[in-house]
């Protein structure tokens, strides 16, 4: 045995994935192809649940460059569709709008740190299963050769050959219907509105900035980013536009707006540093894999789900993939998973994956052309006239709805879901819940009278860091709560003093989710 762990694809969820399983005492091995980092820039930011799970792993501020908490956004948009978030009561639409080779920058840096062993210009190309083990071959650039894995894990993306040397089906669709183009580009500052900082396109009127603009002919949106130049981005379902054009030119891009808008906006080249895009996309895929697992493969990210784009969901669902699988796959190396534990990746992701799917689709269906369509749209905006829609379609988009089953029925309403932010007082001063969690350890937080939930959980001090506070929010909606380390509340209490059924609950939720007591 070489490695513990083989993580093939050092993208954003491959390195997330590595750095979970170090922080939990697993030493992987990166597999990347690529010799360098890339420059293209496959996202524009973060979006959704993961932007504070990136906090309570001490990495928000690297990448935002604040030491300020995230907050949420007021404004998003679904299907093309604004979304008033203002009066939320609980708004989950975080972002943070960073580009992709920043996340992974930022990602590849910490896993550094943390020890983990990064082979650029590896390349996986085959692998067999025995009883024990995975071998796997790999191309580098010394020549192949080959290691003995406890577990291989495909991250490498939507043509994952990790999935297809494992024989894991792909099913679904692709579509040909439709031609993006996107491009950083400079436009006349006569053009920017002074108002909303978006277009004030002559003959058209104002396109507010950051925000999905659907004709009947395409959609158009416009991103002035604060750093680096502004991106313009624009769809048409008319693949055949794109035919014959070996690489894509801003007058293309030009040519396309004036199509979907009917009017010309004058497009210059980007100024300063790069890398800068000048993409041309042709058709959209969404499938998914009949299984994340095949006994010691498993799949993350795009390898396990492809979708539409729109709404920025992918790395939300893949980077939450990895730290859903990081600490189960950690503990199953250890020794001490109990039964089940690791097989409760897929079935906790896989439904989390399929409502990603649906609202993406749905979302595309939302800004397809047709008169129809534009019926259904201005439904649509009737009822996101009511505060309830908006926040539920906000809850979906972002993830926040979400309630794993813990099999602990309904004793807290907080079982299930993703942990709230608690600004605590340790004794030392005061911290909020995500300074608590950058260890990415299970945590016993115990804000009870008598300390008794942490007194229950002695017997599994080696594998859960037990914390006595007090809150500092008097509506706090529990006493006590059990974290796994991804977030997620195993078991909690609304009780200053818990009975003796509340603590025999507690020792079977430390014993389903992190093995016997020693």
């Amino acid at each position: 045995m070489t490695a513990d762990v083989v993580i093939a694809g050092g993208g954003p969820n491959g390195l997330m994935l590595a750095c979970e399983l170090s922080l939990a005492g697993v030493r992987p091995v990166v597999l990347e192809r690529l010799p360098e980092r890339t420059g293209e820039n496959r996202a524009n930011g973060l979006v959704g649940q993961v932007v504070r799970m990136l906090d309570r792993r001490g990495l928000y501020g690297p990448l935002s460059g604040s030491q300020d908490p995230p907050r949420p956004g007021a404004s998003f948009v679904f299907g093309a569709l604004p979304l008033d978030l203002s009066a939320l009561d609980d708004n989950p639409l975080y972002a943070l709008p960073v580009p992709q080779r920043h996340v992974e920058q930022v990602l590849e840096e910490r896993a550094v740190e943390l020890g983990v062993e990064i082979r650029r210009g590896h390349e996986l190309t085959g692998l067999s299963q025995d009883g024990d083990a995975v071998t796997v071959d790999i191309a580098g650039p010394a020549g192949a050769y080959r290691l003995r894995t406890r577990y291989l894990i495909g991250a490498d993306g939507g043509r994952s050959l990790t999935r297809k040397l494992s024989g894991i089906g792909f099913p679904g669709v692709t579509k040909d219907n439709m031609v993006s183009r996107t491009a950083h580009a400079t436009v006349p500052a006569s053009m920017i509105d002074p108002a909303t900082g978006g277009l004030n396109l002559p003959g058209y009127g104002v396109i507010p900035p950051f925000m999905h603009h659907r004709t009947e002919r395409g959609l158009f949106a416009f991103a002035p980013f604060p750093t680096g130049p502004a991106m313009v981005s624009v769809m048409e379902w008319d693949p055949a536009e794109a035919d014959g054009r070996p690489a894509p030119t801003l007058d293309e891009v030009r040519e396309s707006v004036r199509r979907v808008l009917g009017a010309d906006l004058p497009l210059g080249p980007p100024e300063g540093g790069g890398p800068h895009l000048l993409r041309r996309l042709t058709g959209g895929n969404t499938r998914m894999a009949d299984r994340f697992r095949d006994r010691r493969v498993l799949l993350v990210g795009d390898a396990a789900h492809v979708h539409a784009s729109i709404g920025g969901p992918g790395l939300n669902l893949g980077l939450q993939d990895a730290v859903n699988l990081g600490w189960k796959l950690a503990a199953e190396i250890h020794g001490w998973a109990p039964p089940g534990l690791l097989d409760s990746y897929e079935a906790e992701r896989r439904p989390v994956a399929q409502r990603v799917v649906m609202h993406t689709q749905a979302q595309s269906a939302l800004i397809a052309p047709g008169g129809e369509v534009t019926a259904l749209r201005e439904l649509f905006m009737e009822l996101l006239g009511d505060r309830r829609n908006v926040q539920r379609i906000a809850d979906m988009m972002a993830g926040a709805d979400i309630r794993y089953d813990m099999g602990a029925g309904d004793a807290h309403p907080l079982i299930g879901r993703w942990a709230p932010d608690l600004l605590l007082d340790t004794g030392t001063g005061r911290v909020r819940l995500a300074e608590l969690t950058t260890a990415a350890r299970p945590l016993l937080l115990d804000l009870t009278e008598d300390a008794s939930p942490a007194k229950e959980s002695a017997g599994w001090r080696g594998r859960v860091d037990a914390i006595t506070a007090r809150s500092q929010d008097p509506t706090s909606p529990a006493t006590a709560l059990l974290l796994r380390p991804d977030g997620y509340i195993a078991w909690a209490s609304a009780s200053p003093r818990p009975d003796s059924h509340e603590r025999e609950s507690l020792r079977a939720a430390l014993a389903r989710w992190f093995g016997a007591a020693g």
